[in-house]
């Protein structure tokens, strides 16, 4: 018996429950929002704070995350979308795949930031509770690319390499069959990072939107590497990817403030969710 030395594809991302299709993407979407409420409730619970705080919060970022991750993709690839042989309104098909992580968190962001006014919840504490809970979330959600069979790396042919049909690899390489799974990278290497931002926010005691800031850091020191190994189309400025750029500003932008408010708030006794026992 032979055991074949790479990851399979799924063969189908869609399932039809009577008239209605259920789409993996869709659903991966949803576990991960979910998972990111559940892990932020109890980090700020612990802390004492409200019960069903970042609920409130939540009905607000989340469907301000999805548009501004959407308005993100369309801007940064509008040639998917507009021109000869494109249909605008495919702009609008989310549940085909398209999120950009900067639009959600920006958009997403400024949703928490009204919730928390209209509620009277402290934004930074809310964020620093949020942060392992969104990298978890991004986590799963990676999986619909997995089911889409999108986003994947250049060809290779490690044991771990991902198959991919050949009606979704991009024109120029419909004669290799296997390549990086970058979805799988991205998922170990948000886990991993959510793992170290709970340890580093008790160990020291982390207030303020330091452990977001991190989360910011983080996140883009992974995505840097992993958007150098994608091969689909994309904008570059210069010799990189759009992406890259965007993450290397932001990380520049997360470390500014982690010094700024680690200067400023260095002698705060507050205590703040990052120190909870909670995960």
């Amino acid at each position: 018996m032979t055991i074949a030395a790479y990851i399979p594809s799924p063969e189908q991302a869609v399932w039809h429950l009577g008239p209605l299709p259920l789409r993996a993407y869709a659903l991966c979407i949803i576990a991960g929002v979910f998972a990111a409420i559940w892990i932020a409730e109890r980090r700020y619970v612990a802390a004492g704070g409200r019960p069903g705080a970042i609920g409130d919060v939540a009905i607000w970022a989340v469907p301000f995350g999805i548009i501004g991750g959407r308005i993100y993709h369309v801007l940064t690839d509008p040639q998917l979308y507009f021109g000869d042989g494109r249909d605008p309104i495919d702009a609008l098909k989310i549940w085909e795949g398209g999120l950009g992580i900067w639009g959600a968190i920006a958009f997403g962001g400024l949703g928490a930031w009204i919730a928390c006014r209209r509620y009277d919840i402290d934004f930074l504490k809310m964020a620093d509770a949020l942060a392992p809970g969104l990298l978890v979330a991004q986590a799963i959600g990676r999986l619909g690319n997995y089911f889409n069979q999108e986003l994947f790396g250049r060809p290779t042919t490690v044991p771990w390499a991902l198959e991919i049909s050949e009606r979704h690899r991009p024109d120029g390489f419909e004669q290799f069959a296997t390549f990086h799974p970058t979805f799988l990278y991205e998922a170990l290497w948000n886990l991993a990072a959510a793992a170290l931002l709970v340890w580093l926010g008790k160990r020291f005691a982390l207030t303020h939107g330091r452990v977001f800031a991190l989360y910011v850091m983080l996140y883009t020191l992974g995505r840097g590497w992993i958007e150098s190994l994608r091969i689909d189309t994309v904008n570059h400025i210069g010799p990189f990817r759009l992406n890259i750029w965007t993450s290397i500003v932001v990380f520049c932008l997360a470390l500014a403030y982690f010094v700024w408010a680690g200067r400023r708030y260095r002698e705060s006794p507050e205590r703040d969710v990052s120190g909870a026992d909670a995960p």
